[in-house]
């Protein structure tokens, strides 16, 4: 399983017409962050640390009921 299969369909099908792979820091931060653990990510400017993260958000908003 890779590291877009974390993520809801729409979500993985924009990101996979929007780059043509995700990163290093991508691949090893995004099952860290879905497991609910704190993650710091370190890597050099330009290597998708802000997607990494806003993306993750994005998709749980995207697809988890609000509360009642």
């Amino acid at each position: 399983m890779g590291s877009l299969d974390l993520f809801s369909d729409p979500v993985r099908e924009w990101f996979a017409s929007s780059f043509p792979a995700p990163t290093a820091a991508q691949e090893q931060g995004w099952p860290a962050i879905a497991s609910g653990a704190h993650t710091l990510i370190l890597a050099p400017t330009g290597s998708g640390k802000t997607l990494t993260s806003f993306l993750w958000g994005i998709d749980r908003l995207t697809t988890t009921e609000p509360p009642d």
